[in-house]
């Protein structure tokens, strides 16, 4: 599952705030939900076919039990994008009761235009929260007016992987935990390696703002402890960390390890020995690149730090989506999809189920801890690493002009400084001078 490419997805929509607003209450779909003493409500499931079994197996469980709730589960359309058909829908007055796929920054625009509820002020919120120990992983998730928009569902906290076969011909035993040991790494790879690179990725000189979740926001995140970057209106960036970061790249570049050439399966083929890795690769390496073994060919790491700061709880940046409720359903659909969730995060092996099924690491503090999640990581022992970073992963900013903002990041730092066009230094100044400029 490239779940990477489906994260490009996400950034198309065109319909403005200011129409959502307008059109943010209302929903014909929902004015017939309640019949003979039964509440319908509409569950849209992101457009991934192992995520809609999951939620249509597990609503059919679910109203066993709760014979007055009747839950319909369909997918969310993909044209031209998951966002802009919610945004379409909410427009048209036919938004669901609820949805999962929305990401933070996406939440942010539809919370701008009050089109989703303030969880938190519904009942059994806090339930949801203590019943699934996600105290933690939640905290990260509050958005700047202090509300919680979105009960995250997964957490992929983005681990680098290391061709830990070629780092043990250069005499390593373990990836390297810092900058300057990176850069030693890299030193050796290009004396015995000279068609070697250290971080062979085409998207480090591309722009596009989903492209830093995956570079920037994951070195980003490590150096500056979790800093939020942009909180509400305000950028709040750690300025030191992001130089540093910026600095970072600009060495791995001055000792030729950066290839921003477009190629097949750098990693996979050893090209380049350092990439981003999300959970979802796994699967994909399993049917396509078998000799890919973790502990072997592979190891999973966090993302290094400055030299001085802790190796120990590193921060990463977190793809995660999660669940929402539209404030144009009826209180009769919003209780009764708060009773869903609820029902479904109330015991472990809704989560274990939705693990097995797609391969996501649920959005949970006890993820490595709990044993009913063993018999997953005794199976497949790489997505262990995933689960002790779960809470030290930060998702996206919560601005509703996340893609310009990202944009910027890309244009004015990330891209110039691995083609040496800029100092880091100058780098971030004018991203921040960019950033601050389309916050006002």
């Amino acid at each position: 599952m490239k779940m990477k490419k489906a994260a490009s997805l996400l950034l198309g929509a065109t319909l403005t705030v200011s129409a959502l607003s307008a059109c943010s209450t209302g929903n014909p779909v929902s004015e017939d939900s309640s019949k003979n003493g039964t509440t319908t409500i509409e569950f849209w499931a992101a457009p991934n076919p192992p995520q809609q079994a999951y939620w249509k197996e597990t609503a059919k469980e679910f109203e066993k039990s709760h014979p007055k709730i009747k839950i319909k589960v369909s997918p969310i359309k993909e044209s031209p994008t998951s966002e802009a058909s919610i945004q379409s829908a909410i427009a048209g007055k036919e938004a669901p009761t609820m949805s999962e796929n929305i990401n933070r920054g996406f939440a942010a625009q539809l919370a701008e235009s009050k089109a989703i509820e303030p969880l938190n002020k519904l009942d059994g919120y806090n339930d949801i929260i203590q019943s699934r120990s996600m105290s933690d992983t939640i905290k990260g998730w509050k958005f700047s007016d202090g509300n919680q928009y979105v009960l995250p569902i997964s957490s992929n906290a983005m681990l680098f992987g290391w061709r830990l076969d070629i780092l043990k011909k250069l005499g390593y035993s373990e990836p390297p935990k810092t900058y300057s040991e990176v850069i030693d790494v890299t030193k050796k790879l290009k004396a015995k390696y000279p068609d070697k690179y250290l971080w062979a990725k085409p998207d480090l000189a591309d722009p596009t703002a989903w492209k830093r979740w995956f570079d920037f926001f994951m070195l980003y995140d490590a150096a500056s402890q979790g800093n939020n970057f942009i909180e509400g209106s305000k950028l709040v960036a750690d300025d030191k960390a992001g130089v540093d970061v910026l600095n970072f790249m600009n060495d791995i570049r001055q000792e030729k390890g950066i290839l921003t050439k477009q190629s097949k399966d750098p990693f996979e083929t050893g090209l380049g020995i350092f990439t981003d890795i999300g959970p979802w690769t796994l699967t994909y390496w399993a049917e396509k690149f078998p000799e890919m073994k973790y502990k072997e060919t592979f190891a999973l790491s966090a993302p290094p730090v400055p030299d001085g700061a802790s190796t120990k709880d590193v921060s990463t940046f977190a793809d995660t989506k999660g669940l929402v409720i539209y404030t144009s359903a009826p209180e009769n659909e919003k209780k009764a999809a708060m009773e869903f969730m609820k029902w479904v995060y109330s015991k472990p092996e809704n989560d274990v189920k939705w693990f097995e099924k797609t391969n996501l690491p649920p959005a949970r503090d006890d993820l490595a801890t709990n044993d009913a999640f063993k018999p997953i990581f005794d199976k497949n022992p790489a997505l262990k690493p995933y689960a002790l970073a779960v809470p030290n992963a930060v998702p996206s900013i919560d601005n509703a002009k996340y893609n310009e903002l990202q944009t910027y990041i890309g244009q004015y730092a990330v891209n110039p400084v691995v083609k040496g066009e800029v100092q880091p230094k100058k780098g971030w100044e004018k991203m921040k001078e960019a950033i601050e400029g389309d916050l006002k």
